[in-house]
């Protein structure tokens, strides 16, 4: 170790682990016309937008090659790993909840293969995975129908695996199909319409509540010792400056993008001043008063975060042309820090602190609830570039990516932050929405050239390593050069 680095010991019982998603890895092995979801509405009807036109129809084939995946899960020796269900394909009918028993019969071998290896299942209900008929024929998440319809499908799987999965979340980033389609129209069907966007918000926010409920219910806490929560991917928000106007713009910004799920999902209520805007811009949800109560009552046990890269806000500078559809843009525009450190292949800011800062917030206004980091990532183009003579990606960068990250998440562990562990996405090179297999997060490699097979990139070893000795050598930020 060099003088510009120093130790950092990982707590004893603190999570190491990764993170997938169904229809990011499965392909469309075995699954039947009608159980389409919104991505695979999306790619069938926009594939050109999707890089080399890769899309979730062979994915990573996880769905044939879990067990081989599993494998090197077991290798690495991941404590846990977060994936969906997908909704569209454990249903053949999703009015009256009937089970697809060969998609829940894969699912069943996934989570026993999981737990045989020793690796704890983490199941998310919806990872963008909204069944694409209910989109076409109700409007998605902007129905109240598709809540309740959700809430049957919750049922039957906690019925089915309520006593082998400890770890239950009903959305992954529950904000982003509708401001993505809604709010900036840059997806299928490119729809703009703020109003829809803040109905799906809400409408999330009920499901979960009302899925919490259900879990309370059935008592499935005390029966099994589980927990469920939802998994969210607040924007860590700073201001361009002291000045209030500045400041001014990055609250709002919170409140529209962060605050939006935070707040019903841990204390139970909305914010009154976003209440307040959105009454005054016409985009309130449609709400009832025993909706809101509901929500109130049924705060989940824990949340998932996904970190990535912070958002730096500041105020206007210029006029809002009142042509246009609300957008919460009215009150602020993004800051571009001259200097920061980027990720060149994805185009965001590295900022590691965004980990400590989260961490203080939770910890000083969200009642330091137990969380936990569900993603975190470093997606790099051409990571074949890397490969060494066996054929082995160097992927130095990732290293130091994650051992900063972990750094900061430490140290706010340390100082009484309740969170319990690190999600790295991903496990293996998956697709992403649009950039398909363009950016590589994995520990291992999915070579496309090579059917699709797998190899442990030099993060892999390195992750290894730190699971089995609880310490990372990181840089000293203490030293100045």
């Amino acid at each position: 170790m060099n003088i510009e680095t120093m130790e950092v010991k990982v707590p004893e019982n603190f999570i190491l682990g990764a993170a997938a998603s169904a229809w990011q890895t499965e392909g469309w092995s075995g699954k039947k016309e009608s159980q389409d979801s919104y991505l695979d509405l999306w790619y069938k009807n926009d594939k050109n937008v999707w890089h080399n036109g890769f899309g979730p129809a062979i994915a990573t084939d996880f769905f044939n090659r879990y067990k081989e995946d599993i494998a090197h899960m077991k290798e690495i020796g991941l404590t846990h790993f977060r994936t969906s269900i997908n909704w569209s394909r454990f249903l053949i009918d999703y009015e009256n909840a009937v089970v697809d028993e060969e998609y829940a019969s894969y699912v069943d071998n996934v989570i026993d293969e999981l737990i045989d290896n020793g690796v704890e299942p983490m199941i998310c209900l919806e990872h963008y995975e909204v069944p694409a008929t209910l989109f076409e024929t109700y409007g998605g998440w902007e129905s109240k129908h598709v809540v309740e319809l959700f809430v049957k499908y919750a049922k039957k799987v906690f019925s089915r695996y309520g006593a082998k999965v400890k770890h239950w979340f009903t959305f992954n980033e529950p904000i982003v199909i509708q401001t993505r389609v809604y709010l900036d129209a840059l997806r299928y069907p490119y729809e703009q319409n703020t109003k829809k966007w803040m109905q799906w918000n809400f409408n999330k926010a009920l499901a979960t509540a009302k899925v919490v409920q259900l879990f309370k219910e059935h008592d499935y806490g005390q029966k099994y010792g589980s927990k469920i929560g939802v998994i969210l991917n607040p924007e860590v928000t700073y201001a361009r400056s002291s000045a209030e106007s500045d400041r001014e713009a990055a609250r709002i910004y919170d409140l529209f993008f962060n605050r939006v799920f935070l707040d019903p999902s841990i204390k139970g209520e909305y914010p009154q001043e976003l209440l307040t805007l959105m009454d005054k811009h016409k985009i309130t949800f449609e709400h009832t008063s025993d909706e809101l109560q509901i929500i109130k009552d049924n705060t989940v046990d824990y949340v998932g975060l996904n970190l990535y890269y912070p958002h730096r806000i500041q105020a206007r500078t210029a006029g809002w042309n009142e042509c246009t559809p609300f957008h919460p843009s009215y009150y602020y525009e993004m800051f571009n820090l001259p200097g920061k450190k980027m990720n060149p292949f994805r185009g965001w800011e590295i900022y590691p602190k965004i980990m400590y800062d989260m961490a203080k917030r939770m910890q000083e206004e969200y009642g330091n609830i137990e969380w936990f980091i569900a993603e975190n990532g470093m997606g790099v183009e051409n990571e074949y570039t890397f490969k060494d003579n066996q054929q082995i990606i160097q992927d130095d960068y990732r290293i130091e990516f994650i051992g900063e990250h972990l750094k900061w998440l430490i140290k706010a562990v340390e100082e009484g932050a309740n969170c319990k562990g690190y999600m790295l996405w991903a496990f293996t090179d998956n697709v992403s929405p649009m950039n398909a297999f363009k950016n590589r997060y994995g520990l291992v490699e999915i070579n496309l050239d090579d059917d699709r097979n797998r190899t442990l990139k030099k993060s892999a070893y390195w992750y290894k390593d730190v699971i089995q000795n609880r310490v990372i050598v990181v840089k000293d930020d203490t030293v100045f050069k």
